[in-house]
């Protein structure tokens, strides 16, 4: 939680669409349906390209603030790395969402399928 303190409007935007897929995916388990299929496609690559982009800005900080260091310490690196690490978040959550959420169209279309 005290990342999501210090996360930037765009990485917290990021996050949020980095969840719509795996909630679509939950729509298309309870009510698996051709439109629900279709709608994950464009929601996928949409989560997609915000886990990757979410990262990028993340990793574009941490150059900036590489270039403002003055002086590198050890605490400077503790801070190179701490901010190497939280601009991975994104990516790491936009990954295993979609992940997850393809497991879950799975399942729904199993499902679908059982019941014709």
């Amino acid at each position: 939680m005290d990342l999501l303190r210090h996360a930037g409007v765009l990485a917290l935007l990021t996050l949020a669409i980095d969840l719509v897929p795996l909630i679509m995916a939950v729509v298309f388990v309870l009510r698996p349906t051709e439109h629900n299929l279709a709608l994950m496609r464009p929601l996928s690559l949409a989560g997609l390209f915000a886990a990757l982009s979410g990262g990028a800005v993340g990793f574009l900080n941490v150059l900036t603030g590489i270039a403002r260091t003055d002086q590198f310490t050890p605490e400077s690196y503790s801070r190179i790395a701490a901010g190497a690490s939280e601009s991975m978040v994104p990516m790491f959550v936009g990954f295993a969402s979609l992940s997850v959420a393809w497991l879950l169209v799975a399942i729904g279309m199993s499902r679908a399928r059982a019941e014709v």
